[in-house]
């Protein structure tokens, strides 16, 4: 790697929204790292558009986000690959549309696993090698559920993400100090494979529709290039701590 190369590391990269930013941050030359939990089919397509998009190098590893073991083997691996890394696009995560009522003990834990601890696993993890990067930045997927609490998104969801705006914070003030910047973006909702189920409810759809004043749902091109701003030094340098909502103007 000579010294100007710019690496991204995004965990669930192999769809939706995770996808959608591999190609963004590939159109700007940028090395692609992504992650999967299961779909190797998926990431490898990532990377062979990551790769025709204009990123100089792109590869996948297998992770989930949950397990501390596997990450601690991704951190490891990333290590012996790569000599810093500039952006951590935290995405991997899953949903669920359970009340309190509904959630059985099993499932909160599941969801907060993924959605909030994982989040922390693999910045704990990834910190050295975004410390030894001439510059790094840390965007975090969160979602409009941890700001409202809205209707839409189950209990454990919804906590998880909340969750997650305050890792953000609070990240942000601690590491500082090494200049790595750490923001949120925080979508309604976006047209992926996870939101598939509901979205296509036309019932349904068209109620979410009219909570939007803009009337549209988001693409994961939307989101993609909020979290480019908000990772890029340029553009969003003297940024950090933020939640940078894509909502349709929505906030309720």
């Amino acid at each position: 790697m000579k010294g100007e190369d710019k690496v991204v590391v995004i965990t669930g990269g192999d769809r939706g929204i995770g996808k959608a930013t591999a190609l963004r941050f590939a159109r700007e030359g940028y090395m692609v790292v992504i992650t999967y939990r299961s779909n190797r089919e998926a990431a490898e397509q990532t990377i062979n558009d990551a790769l025709s998009a204009g990123s100089p190098s792109a590869m996948y590893y297998q992770l989930d986000v949950s397990d501390l073991a596997s990450v601690k083997a991704f951190s490891q691996a990333l290590s012996s690959a790569l000599p810093y890394v500039n952006v951590l696009v935290n995405n991997a995560g899953i949903i669920d549309y359970y009340t309190a009522e509904e959630l059985t003990p099993e499932r909160w834990d599941e969801v907060i696993k993924v959605d909030l601890s994982g989040q922390f696993y693999v910045i704990k993890h990834l910190l050295p090698l975004l410390k030894k990067a001439p510059w790094a930045a840390i965007v975090n997927v969160a979602s409009i559920s941890g700001e409202t609490g809205n209707v839409v998104a189950g209990v454990a969801y919804a906590t998880a993400k909340a969750g997650l705006i305050g890792l953000t914070k609070k990240l942000a003030i601690e590491l500082a100090k090494y200049g790595i910047r750490v923001n949120a973006v925080a979508p309604s909702f976006v047209e992926t494979d996870m939101t598939a189920s509901v979205l296509s409810d036309q019932a349904r759809r068209a109620q979410i529709l009219s909570l939007h004043p803009l009337n549209r749902i988001a693409r994961p091109e939307d989101v993609a290039e909020a979290i480019y701003f908000l990772a890029n030094p340029v553009t969003a340098g003297n940024i950090t701590g933020h939640v940078l909502n894509i909502n349709g103007g929505r906030y309720t």
